[in-house]
């Protein structure tokens, strides 16, 4: 069991599964005949040879204690049609016993589904590796109660189950650390494709998005794309029933023969490989960086460059065709600079070859990575979404010596923003001819400079800058704090050093997510 639940889940305490699992579902198909029984594992088996690599095979029983589970009164009735079916079909412990072998010999996993507390029990003794809950025991508590006592992992279909009641077993389950998956299920057999509901797919993942998410089928066999809309929509464990052609027993609309399961197979398969790869961004072809290439603007010139001349957009312009070896105006960014090595004539293409190239990209993500360790170690929690503002007023180079991080909350009649000061910065004396500011230290140490005056800040303390005041401030191990005042106004920032008032290009500009905190990519 522990081998095969190794590479079933991606963590040690995680629901997670490592690749899709395919679960064929034996139910009473096996119609009270072992052999039969076996047949339907073997020749479903076959279809499952080549795509071991890229999905994982199950076999479902299901059990009932036929003894306790049909009310005594009710056992010879033949008149009710699944009192008949179960007691037809009804299979000895030994009997279940060879085909779990016949299933855990071939190296699948073993799934069973309980109706009651009995076959539990059962479940337990003959060592199953997963157990699944049928839509009708969705609620059964009593049984529920019994299952969370077994070590095992939890598959559950949600068919007639409520938002409210889906949100009861849900919590039940995690509340017992249970691993388990979640399976949309329609309870029609078999399922019209109007009735099918695979939104509810996208609405069990955002709803409970640490659970993996499931189909289970019941549409008619020669429908293929339910399954590639469930793949589509992200489900990644999949449940059919199987049965196999025979002179002797029927099969019901809703069970698949082992030919329609290799095409249902299939029909995945390709689903999985349309949608490529998951939670990251796929890695482009040659192929397609060469056609996108062959549509994009190059670099020219407007008038004669000297050799090393900064490229800036008053001396350049964009235009189709581009070149092989030409710069794009893809590669035009605020964190690099391209200096001509050569002189450059009007309207002639700049290519790599006659270039210098810096780019500061690298010192960027090394400030960032800087203002993260600061942040979380404050807990301070930020908003969603944050502009950034870098001020480097002696360039980028010099940012940990002289400059500050700027978060730009709001800015309408009032204007809030948050400053971060890495440990040693200082941010040098200016002042504001429209606008009045507050200062309120959230985490670490501030030495302001106001006027003539020096005054040390530590959390919670609070410091009013009025207009025309000249000021600047820095800190010795680091600090956040809260600037709140009047509209913020560009160009309404004068500071005394005239190298600062001549850098055109002392600030860098970003957008981050929530998740920056943990490394999400600079745009």
């Amino acid at each position: 069991m522990k081998k095969k639940l190794s590479y079933l889940f991606d963590k040690e305490k995680s629901s997670e599964i490592k690749k899709p699992l395919f679960i064929f579902d034996i139910a009473n198909n096996h119609n009270g005949d072992v052999e039969h029984g076996l047949k339907i594992i073997r020749e479903t088996s076959k279809v499952c040879n080549g795509l071991e690599d890229k999905f994982l095979f199950g076999f479902k029983f299901q059990y009932r204690d036929l003894d306790s589970f049909i009310h005594p009164d009710y056992k010879d009735r033949k008149d009710i049609s699944y009192v008949k079916r179960f007691s037809d079909t009804k299979l000895t412990r030994k009997e279940f016993e060879l085909m779990k072998n016949e299933i855990e010999n071939g190296g699948f996993i073993s799934v069973c589904t309980p109706f009651d507390e009995n076959s539990v029990d059962l479940i337990e003794e003959q060592n199953f590796d997963i157990i699944k809950i049928a839509s009708c025991s969705f609620t059964d508590w009593p049984l529920l109660e019994r299952i969370v006592k077994t070590d095992k992992p939890i598959i559950a279909s949600t068919a007639g189950a409520t938002l409210e009641e889906l949100d009861r077993v849900v919590s039940f389950l995690e509340h017992r650390d249970k691993k388990s998956v979640l399976m949309h299920c329609v309870g029609e057999y078999p399922t019209k494709k109007e009735s099918l509901q695979l939104n509810q797919i996208d609405l069990l993942k955002k709803r409970y998005p640490e659970i993996t998410i499931g189909f289970s089928t019941h549409e008619e066999p020669n429908n293929l794309d339910a399954v590639k809309i469930a793949v589509g929509k992200g489900a990644q464990v999949f449940e059919r029933h199987v049965n196999v052609e025979s002179e002797k027993y029927s099969i019901n609309a809703y069970s698949s023969t082992p030919g329609e399961i290799k095409k249902w197979l299939q029909s995945a398969e390709e689903a999985y490989e349309m949608c490529g790869v998951e939670n990251n961004r796929h890695i482009s072809t040659e192929k397609e960086k060469n056609d996108l290439r062959r549509f994009r603007r190059g670099v020219f010139v407007k008038r004669n460059l000297k050799e090393g001349e900064l490229l800036t957009k008053e001396n350049i312009f964009y235009a189709f065709p581009c070149g092989e070896r030409q710069i794009l105006a893809n590669d035009m960014s605020k964190y690099i600079e391209y200096i001509p090595t050569k002189d450059i004539n009007t309207n002639e293409a700049i290519n790599l070859e006659n270039l210098t190239i810096k780019n500061s990209r690298e010192d960027v993500l090394r400030i960032v990575k800087k203002l993260k360790d600061i942040v979380l170690e404050s807990h301070i929690i930020l908003p969603n979404r944050i502009e950034l503002e870098l001020s480097h007023h002696y360039g980028i180079e010099n940012y940990e010596k002289f400059g500050a991080a700027i978060l730009n909350c709001i800015n309408r009649e009032y204007c809030k923003k948050l400053i971060i000061l890495l440990p040693g910065q200082n941010h040098p004396l200016h002042y504001h001819e429209k606008k009045e500011e507050t200062f309120q230290v959230l985490y670490g140490d501030m030495n302001l400079k106001l006027g003539n005056e020096k005054i040390s800040l530590k959390p919670g303390d609070i410091q009013t800058v009025e207009r025309k005041v000249n000021h600047s401030f820095s800190s010795e191990k680091g600090c956040i704090f809260e600037e709140v005042s009047t509209t913020h106004y560009n160009n309404d920032s004068f500071y005394e050093n005239e190298e600062v008032r001549n850098n055109k290009n002392r600030k860098t500009h970003m957008t981050f997510w929530a998740d920056w905190l943990s490394g999400k990519t600079i745009e």
